[in-house]
């Protein structure tokens, strides 16, 4: 096993997500670790890969789950992919201790 699927910035925390979309309902599955170890946020959602919308829905999803304005969640790469990368702006305790919450729960 690789580290956690966060890394921790100045300003916040980068998040590595494998995004399902499609899923029937909007939430976190919690973590899932891919055959070369690394883990990724597992979330789930409804909207289709239409035009984004999946991106949008997934980060909308990870800013109600940290609880931070969807304003402070960017999309940093993985826009056609299903694995992506999200900039979560805000403490960083704070955003790492929500993390680890999820990193316990899996």
């Amino acid at each position: 096993m690789t580290g956690p699927f966060w890394k921790l910035l100045p300003d916040g925390i980068d998040v590595s997500v494998r995004a399902t979309p499609k899923g029937g309902r909007d939430g976190i599955d919690g973590v899932k670790e891919d055959a070369a170890g690394a883990r990724w946020l597992s979330v789930r959602v409804s909207a289709p890969p239409d035009d984004g919308k999946a991106t949008k829905a997934v980060a909308k999803v990870l800013a109600i789950h940290f609880g931070v304005p969807a304003r402070d969640v960017i999309l940093v790469s993985g826009a056609t992919a299903r694995l992506k990368r999200f900039r979560i702006m805000g403490n960083p305790a704070q955003l790492e201790a929500v993390a680890r919450n999820v990193m316990q729960e899996g």
